[in-house]
């Protein structure tokens, strides 16, 4: 993403995982994998931001692994389970998650310092269906999220990568599609936003073009109404006109 967070961070205060004698390959530490659709970018943790960080990560966040995903255990319940690509500092996260209380919300976003605010907002406000994973989205998908066990994807604002030369950085293309069309359930929903014109025609393009998503007409698992966040309403003021995307995954 853009100024919204989803963007890879090299620092040198990772968060750390348990030790286990493994090396963090075998672990399955990928902060910096294939060619990524998020740009690096460094950012250090206030006092305020650590201290949230180091309180509330043991409790609800983990790095990206090749650990299957077992959201019931970890939620301590079983509710329909959305996942967010990208979620930025997580101001959309948090006003969803407490707009839809009944759901099971896991963000996944790769630059700590946005974690960190996401963790201090879920703490202040005491939301307790939000959890959060630090690390690339499409080897969440590929690796940790099994097939037909997601209600909802959510990907708002991704990076649109402008220039032709770096299009294949782009997060929403025809594989893209295909994986998370596998990870939905049937009648799941995929809901994506973006300001950037030729970007929202290439997803609609690449979106319309996978054989297990449709046009939603069925009522919807999951909202899509979203908060106006910071970036989004710089893109308002300077007239770029927000695209927003809806699939369903086809019903037997």
């Amino acid at each position: 993403m853009r100024d919204n967070g989803f963007v890879n961070e090299a620092d040198q205060h990772a968060p750390q995982t348990p030790d286990t004698g493994q090396t963090d390959h075998a672990k399955g530490s990928r902060l910096h994998p294939r060619v990524t659709s998020f740009r690096s970018r460094r950012g250090a943790l206030t006092d305020a931001q650590q201290q949230a960080w180091d309180r509330q990560w043991p409790l609800i966040g983990a790095d990206v692994s090749d650990t299957p995903l077992d959201a019931n255990a970890w939620f301590g319940r079983e509710a329909p389970l959305i996942i967010e690509i990208g979620s930025g500092t997580g101001t959309a996260t948090a006003a969803m998650a407490k707009a839809e209380p009944h759901v099971n919300l896991i963000a996944i976003e790769v630059y700590r310092p946005g974690l960190a605010q996401l963790l201090q907002q879920v703490e202040r406000e005491e939301i307790p269906n939000v959890r959060v994973l630090r690390g690339d989205a499409m080897d969440v998908l590929e690796n940790m999220v099994a097939p037909e066990s997601l209600t909802g994807v959510r990907v708002f604002f991704p990076d649109p990568w402008p220039k032709a030369r770096h299009h294949k950085r782009r997060l929403l293309q025809g594989p893209t599609f295909a994986l998370i069309a596998n990870r939905l359930k049937p009648g799941g929903v995929l809901h994506v936003a973006t300001d950037h014109a030729e970007y929202a025609e290439w997803i609609e393009e690449a979106g319309n073009a996978e054989p297990l998503l449709t046009a939603l007409d069925w009522e919807s698992p999951m909202t899509h109404e979203r908060p106006v966040t910071k970036f989004e309403d710089k893109a308002h003021k300077v007239g770029s006109a927000i695209t927003e995307l809806i699939w369903g995954k086809i019903r037997a």
